[in-house]
């Protein structure tokens, strides 16, 4: 067995994962997404959108939204600690170079521990966010940061479920799990 590099050789001090997690978290990390996401997983998809949606429109006037692939690997750069959601968004791109930021940003994240979602439906995402810039130029939306406001920690109930939904994907080892956001 291999613990942080070191291989234990007496039976004796063997560890198993039950005995580092707590019995519950483990049993959380072993479970299917329907086990997770009660019968209907679509209706638990459609939630989490929801309460994304929510998420943007609330953050969105308090200055919280990072918008653009650079003006997002600045901020991650300046403060990662401040970012509390990371999405990547697309309409099934083939852009190359698109992908290569998009890898650097999921690693980046998953080493600070930052949630990250993939969304699908820019348009609708473009919607939320009024897509264009004061001088009417579009906004890069491909990848979009929601950061704590400086005043104090942010406590939306629509943000801890778009957490709890990316803390449990990562335990399916869904590390970037999609979301589709829906027309409306």
């Amino acid at each position: 067995m291999y613990v942080h590099g070191e291989t234990l050789r007496s039976q004796k001090h063997s560890i198993s994962a039950l005995d580092i997690l707590p019995h519950q978290t483990a049993r959380m990390c072993n479970m299917t997404f329907e086990e997770t996401g009660g019968d209907n997983s679509s209706d638990r998809m459609e939630t989490v959108a929801i309460a994304l949606e929510e998420v943007l429109r609330s953050a969105l006037p308090q200055g919280c939204i990072t918008a653009g692939v650079y003006e997002a690997a600045k901020s991650l750069n300046a403060d990662p600690d401040n970012v509390v959601l990371c999405l990547l968004a697309t309409d099934d791109e083939e852009d190359v170079a698109l992908q290569i930021h998009f890898t650097l940003i999921q690693a980046f994240c998953c080493e600070n521990d930052i949630n990250i979602l993939r969304v699908s439906n820019m348009r609708r995402l473009a919607e939320i966010l009024g897509g264009v810039k004061p001088g009417g130029e579009p906004m890069d939306l491909h990848c979009v940061l929601v950061t704590n406001p400086q005043s104090s920690l942010w406590k939306d109930p629509a943000l801890s479920k778009v957490t709890r939904f990316c803390r449990e994907s990562r335990c399916l080892d869904q590390w970037v799990p999609v979301i589709n956001l829906p027309d409306r």
